[in-house]
C-alpha cells in the first residue's frame, strides 16, 4: 500500500485544494497540520529539500512538492501510477 503524507496549514487554500484532489481520488493520507509550529516546519523543510512552503506532499517518502506539482502530475496522467506504487 502506498504511503501518502501531506504537511499543511489549516487555512492554506493550496493545502485545501491538494487534499480535495486526494479525497476525490479516494486516497487515504497522513496529514501533519503544522500551523505556527516552527520546529515542525523546520523538520518538514529538511525532509523537503529546503522547501518551506505548504503543502508539502510525499508519496512513499518521495517529495513531490506542493499543490501545483500534485495537480500537474494529475493532468499528465502520472499521479495514479505514483499512488499505485508503479512509478
Amino acid at each position: 500500500m502506498t504511503n501518502v503524507e501531506i504537511y499543511t496549514w489549516q487555512t492554506c487554500p493550496f493545502c485545501v485544494r491538494a487534499k480535495a484532489l486526494l479525497d476525490r481520488k479516494g486516497v487515504s493520507y497522513q496529514e501533519y497540520a503544522i500551523d505556527g509550529d516552527q520546529a515542525a516546519r523546520m523538520a518538514m523543510a529538511e525532509r523537503a529539500g529546503g522547501r518551506t512552503s505548504v503543502p508539502q506532499i510525499f508519496i512513499d517518502d518521495r517529495g513531490l512538492g506542493g499543490c501545483d506539482e500534485l495537480h500537474a502530475l494529475e493532468r499528465a496522467g502520472q499521479l495514479d501510477q505514483l499512488l499505485q506504487g508503479k512509478a
